[in-house]
């Protein structure tokens, strides 16, 4: 983003179809102070911010676990690894390893890896398993989002009570656990197994069983679908007090155990966890031992001590928060939101985000504009070393985005619109987005731009963010034709196929050349001169009344999601407030059940236009339909089944930090706009941890 103010003013022209007008909100004629910046210290303390920051309610999501009802799974992951719940006990639906892609799955790509399920357990009471709901009362699964742990809790009728808790430890990205305790009711016989299981699409499955300094190794390695990859996991018992007689059992290829057995009397409690590691070898030359090395790394540091790493990190993660104050229902979604984006990121990584982060296998975990336009933009204020991993994977894989430009004819770099371990390009050959869909490029050099202007770090600039931008702007100037045309994309409407001058794609693109030429001027480099010429001569189209146009050969017809909007924020080339307005009214009634991120966008814009009521109606109306049982994970549309959608995610928390928030990313940095108000519900909203200094705002209604 240059350093131009956006619209902060509060206009109301004739309303959107059954809009009945803000409550408070500015009428015509009455204008917020657009000019006047508003930084910390002009911000209430957030000291005395008064909201339920400590209440359960707003950090913990309960979800009683009904027989037959529809059950969407809870993520619980630590940047490297997902852990995928199940309804049934003590199992994980899946467990997704970050980074790792191999070939197979749909359209003849790569698809991110399952790995092994190293958290399965079993247990036998009195010689009968535990394997369903049918055998068990009072089941409630707890998501415990600053704790970032996920519990069950049950009774196995006149006979205990069982609690099993399930970490991907923060502190250390290869390693999860889980933390068992069951109380006797009376006398009875405990057999318990920690079960390590292959998943369907890994082959030659081979399994050890083995003991490091008395601690006893449950061990298994497996070849990747297509043989490129190796999968190994170890997992190990932590007991409380002396450690009872383990056996080992082979049940076939895919599955095998260790187990113990153990009598409890009335009212005693055994209490023990599994600690396992995963790696492959996409993260390390040799992951069978070290695998087994980190287990015992982790065993010989005790449960105690995992947890309360594991806590500490999570502690300074949320030191970056977004608090309400008079909607807790709210707030706990907006923690939600916030919960989901920290686990699937890890800093230091290189690694980046797909749309349905750690979540699972949907878009075959590969990385899109998602990424860049929608997630980025949060990240980068509340987390910005997260942030500089998501362009570490761009610059690590700047030299294959010059390869695809190459082979398309254009110079400089053009990323894909897919991408997974290579950088190469991942989207299946059926996709027009592939070879079309060109914004991407113009996407990842915004964000490293963004990245300096929060940053200040002119270091990374010259090292990595320069050579983002150079070579993207680069690209643009052979992409754009001699009369400024872009011709023949897919837009970020993406039902607009083979288009000419869309309206995104052309806006991007100006954006791209221009910071790169400030860039240029940060680090006192010459830039090219064509790079201001050619943006120069790049068009925004208008229909007759004043509306942007979508692109060249459109005329009215429904959108899969947001384009032309996007121009007004995050890009700020429609900078008039009734130029917002209009393009506002004329696109919303226009995009149908698209994803979740177009309504944000529309939440940015009326909170800035200092229209709070219609903004909050448009931001919750971007999620709750999409919600689903039990925990209230995100699905992309509002009919979808594909939990966890973290790009709505991220474009649900810009609606908070840059609309409701009035953020504003500058050359100077972050400031923030004074905008007409909040919502009627919030009494205020603190954006705490924002940016390198951790700074805090607080707006009072």
């Amino acid at each position: 983003m240059r350093g131009i103010l956006f619209f902060a003013v509060a206009v109301l022209l004739a309303a959107p179809a059954g809009f009945a007008g803000p409550s408070g909100a500015a009428g015509p004629g009455d204008f917020a102070a657009a000019a006047h910046f508003v930084g910390p210290a002009d911000s209430a303390a957030a000291a005395h911010f008064a909201g339920p920051a400590d209440s359960a309610a707003i950090w913990t999501i309960r979800a009683p676990l009904l027989r037959g009802a529809p059950y969407f799974g809870e993520t619980v992951a630590n940047g490297q690894i997902g852990i995928v719940s199940s309804a049934q006990p003590f199992q994980v639906k899946d467990v997704v390893m970050g980074g790792a892609f191999d070939l197979y799955g749909r359209g003849r790509v790569s698809n991110i890896l399952k790995t092994f399920n190293l958290v399965n357990l079993s247990l036998d009471i009195d010689g009968v398993g535990i394997a369903d709901l049918n055998q068990v009362e009072h089941p409630v699964q707890e998501l415990d989002m600053r704790g970032a742990s996920l519990t069950t809790t049950f009774d196995v009728p006149g006979k205990a009570s069982v609690r099993y808790t399930y970490y991907a430890l923060r502190q250390l990205p290869y390693t999860v656990m889980v933390d068992v305790s069951i109380t006797a009711w009376r006398g009875i016989g405990i057999n318990a197994a920690s079960v390590m299981e292959a998943p369907d699409i890994l082959r030659d499955v081979q399994n050890y069983y083995s003991q490091v300094g008395g601690i006893s190794l449950l061990t298994s390695t497996a070849s990747s679908p297509s043989g490129r990859l190796t999968v190994a996991a170890s997992d190990a018992f932590l007991f409380d007090g002396p450690a009872p007689a383990l056996v080992h059992e082979t049940w076939d290829v895919n599955r095998h155990l260790m187990r113990f057995t153990r009598s409890l009397r009335a009212g005693e409690t055994l209490r023990f966890a599994v600690v396992g590691s995963t790696l492959t070898s996409a993260q390390d030359p040799d992951p069978l031992n070290n695998a087994e090395r980190l287990t015992v790394f982790a065993a010989l540091q005790g449960r105690s001590r995992l947890l309360e790493a594991h806590r500490r990190a999570w502690e300074d993660l949320w030191q970056s928060d977004i608090l309400i104050d008079g909607d807790d229902s709210t707030q706990r979604d907006v923690h939600s939101m916030l919960y989901h984006l920290y686990s699937f990121v890890r800093e230091g990584s290189g690694n980046s985000l797909s749309p349905m982060g750690l979540s699972g296998l949907g878009y075959n975990g590969h990385v899109f504009w998602d990424t860049e336009l929608w997630m980025f933009p949060a990240l980068v204020l509340l987390q910005p070393r997260m942030a500089a991993s998501l362009l570490d994977y761009r610059f690590l894989r700047l030299s294959a985005a010059r390869d695809n430009a190459y082979a398309h004819g254009y110079r400089g770099a053009m990323f894909p619109w897919e991408s997974a371990a290579t950088g190469g390009e991942e989207t299946p050959v059926w996709a027009l987005s592939g070879p079309f869909e060109h914004h991407i490029s113009a996407d990842v050099g915004l964000a490293a731009w963004n990245y300096y202007c929060v940053t200040g770090d002119t270091s990374w600039l010259r090292e990595k963010g320069y050579p983002l931008l150079s070579a993207t702007a680069d690209f643009w100037v052979s992409r754009v034709g001699p009369h400024g045309d872009i011709d023949n994309v897919v837009a970020a409407d993406e039902w607009a196929e083979n288009v000419d001058n869309d309206a995104f794609t052309n806006a991007a693109a100006r954006e791209n050349l221009r910071d790169a030429v400030l860039a240029a001027s940060v680090l006192q480099l010459p830039s090219d001169t064509s790079w201001l010429s050619v943006a120069g001569r790049i068009p925004i189209l208008h229909f007759p009344d004043g509306v942007t146009r979508e692109h060249a050969t459109y005329h009215g017809e429904s959108i899969k999601q947001a384009d032309v909007n996007l121009l007004a924020f995050p890009l700020h080339e429609v900078m008039d407030s009734l130029a917002v307005l209009r393009d506002l009214h004329y696109y919303e009634p226009r995009v149908g059940e698209g994803p979740a991120m177009t309504q944000a966008v529309f939440a940015v814009l009326y909170a800035r236009l200092g229209l709070p009521t219609r903004a909050y109606a448009v931001f919750k109306a971007g999620y709750l339909p999409n919600k689903r049982p039990p925990f209230g994970v995100l699905a992309e549309t509002a009919h979808g089944d594909n939990p966890y959608f973290a790009t709505g995610a991220g474009g649900l928390l810009q609606a908070m930090l840059y609309g409701f928030g009035g953020l504003e990313i500058t050359p100077r940095g972050i400031v923030r706009l004074r905008l007409a108000g909040l919502p009627s519900r919030w009494k205020s909203l603190t954006l705490k941890g924002i940016g390198p200094a951790r700074k805090t705002f607080t707006i009072i209604h």
